[in-house]
């Protein structure tokens, strides 16, 4: 792959920082889960993995069927971030508690690019609404949320917080967890299609967080503390994203595999083949691992504000203790590619 300011720059296995002490089993496994979709030169790795069973067979899979590379590029800093499943109280049903709807995919709903690189092509429109006359741009997240969709029966289930819908639909997966005590997955399904907008890069351009002081949490906590202040400024991020209900235990990434804590990887599909391993060193990420983050990931996922080629968002898990780690991650990264041995 070539592209302006950027290339793959061969190194040794011994070049990346931690390699002998990851766990390679668990890379493995990860791995694993979505090879067979990927195919080509990465999916013929998949013959040699039936006789992988130690976690010293999986670092010896991956060193003889891969080269890892360096990205080097002209661009910005390599940064870190993370995403994680949230757990919502909800109900199928609209109540004086749960009024604020999650949407199901609309029927006149078209793609323009494929979800695979929704991220990538994100600067312009990815999803269009189909007429009979052709197609238009769809809702905004203000359109849609002042009645846009009304009467169409798209609603799948309401939540109590407007806020927790939003931080929803930018995880882009989540448990609603039913009265009785049942509960329902949804994941990403579509958007509108526009642009995706950091809210929490507006306020600190216009100086109301900093950036140091930024994390999923602060930012809740400023929009939660005056409802009829945030609205509008949520409605700056014109993207708005539909749910299906999912079954089984995990998320799915873009793949449709599922998503592995602390493996599956978001990336910018402009400069990442998804399914490629990927090598993350993040020396100031201590609150993941004492000394910091170096581990072997999966491109399992992609993202409207994952942008660059040096640029990862880690799925860190479900419910507070992965909020707890996703909220707060923001930090350097150098990343190494794997990249497979040709035959």
């Amino acid at each position: 792959m070539t592209l302006p300011d950027f290339r793959f720059e061969p190194v040794s296995f011994a070049d990346l920082p931690g390699w002998a002490a990851d766990d390679h089993w668990a890379a493995f496994t990860a791995f694993g889960a979505s090879v067979h979709v990927v195919g080509g030169a990465v999916g013929r790795a998949e013959a040699s993995a039936s006789g992988v069973v130690t976690a010293d067979q999986a670092r010896g899979f991956f060193e003889a069927h891969f080269r890892p590379h360096r990205v080097v590029h002209g661009g910005a800093r390599g940064l870190l971030t993370g995403y994680y499943e949230p757990v919502l109280a909800g109900s199928l049903e609209r109540t004086a508690q749960f009024g604020v709807p999650i949407y199901r995919r609309p029927a006149d709903l078209e793609n323009v690019v494929a979800e695979s690189e929704r991220g990538a092509k994100s600067a312009g429109l990815t999803h269009v609404r189909r007429t009979a006359s052709g197609v238009e741009p769809y809702a905004t997240r203000r359109q849609i949320e002042e009645g846009a969709l009304a009467g169409l029966g798209l609603e799948q289930c309401y939540v109590a917080d407007p806020v927790d819908a939003f931080f929803l639909q930018v995880q882009g997966s989540g448990v609603i967890a039913l009265p009785g005590g049942l509960e329902m997955r949804v994941t990403y399904d579509g958007k509108n299609g526009h642009p995706y907008t950091s809210v929490g890069r507006e306020l600190i351009d216009e100086g109301v967080l900093t950036a140091d002081g930024l994390t999923l949490q602060s930012l809740g906590d400023w929009l939660r503390a005056d409802p009829v202040r945030a609205r509008p400024v949520l409605w700056r991020n014109e993207s708005f994203v539909f749910f299906r209900a999912l079954e089984g235990e995990h998320p799915v990434g873009v793949l449709g595999t599922p998503l592995h804590e602390g493996r599956s990887l978001a990336v910018d599909t402009a400069f990442h083949t998804l399914g490629l391993p990927i090598y993350v060193s993040a020396p100031g990420m201590t609150h993941v691992a004492a000394n910091g983050l170096n581990r072997l990931m999966v491109a399992h996922d992609v993202g409207s504000a994952i942008k660059g080629p040096e640029r990862g968002d880690v799925y860190f898990g479900t419910g507070e203790a992965a909020l707890a780690l996703a909220g707060v991650t923001k930090h350097s990264v150098t990343f190494y590619v794997l990249l497979p041995v040709e035959p």
